[in-house]
């Protein structure tokens, strides 16, 4: 059974997919769910679903206490969720081909720092983009610029406001980001 690890900072609900498309699968399990915001829902997704959390401090992710927490699991993969901030060279090193993100644009548009969430899809409203879409790519040293594994597109000529935009970027979230992380790992 191959192990994984998510890191989110947020609402956590691909956090959930995740968990709940490898409760019904023999491929891999959800060991761990590591957050660097104590008051993120994610939290209390994990707790529903029994899976152990740790939270963390820029700190202690940059000076390698994060690292060593990881080591002891070794996963398989390690899936970035929603977490926002970056990750340390260290463990990139330690991990190589082995950290995943999904970013909710067709990268390499919309991408780098302060590119996450509502600030992505308020961009992409504001150039009046005929598309958006996810991309699911591997964690590299720089913001959103590591090799791309999946991008899927979709139309949003008709959405009038960035929550609109975001609503139709999670349902691909939904549907695709499990269905990559399962491949990736048989």
């Amino acid at each position: 059974m191959k192990k994984i690890v998510i890191f989110a900072s947020g609402s956590g609900s691909n956090a959930e997919n995740i968990i709940l498309h490898f409760n019904k699968k023999s491929v891999a399990n959800v060991l761990k769910i590591f957050t660097n915001n104590p008051n993120a829902k994610v939290l209390e997704r994990a707790k529903k679903f029994e899976i152990p959390t740790e939270i963390f401090t820029r700190q202690e992710l940059n000076e390698g206490k994060v690292l060593e927490l990881i080591n002891k699991i070794q996963p398989d993969l390690i899936v970035l969720a929603g977490f926002l901030l970056k990750f340390p060279d260290a463990i990139i090193k330690q991990y190589p081909n082995k950290i995943i993100n999904i970013h909710p644009a067709l990268l390499p548009n919309y991408g780098g720092k302060g590119m996450y969430g509502i600030n992505v899809h308020q961009a992409v409203l504001e150039n009046n983009e005929k598309e958006t879409g996810i991309t699911i790519h591997y964690v590299n040293e720089n913001y959103d610029e590591g090799g791309i594994i999946f991008q899927k597109s979709v139309n949003i000529e008709e959405c009038k406001s960035a929550e609109e935009i975001a609503d139709k970027n999670s349902v691909l979230e939904q549907l695709h980001f499990p269905e990559v992380i399962e491949k990736l790992l048989i």
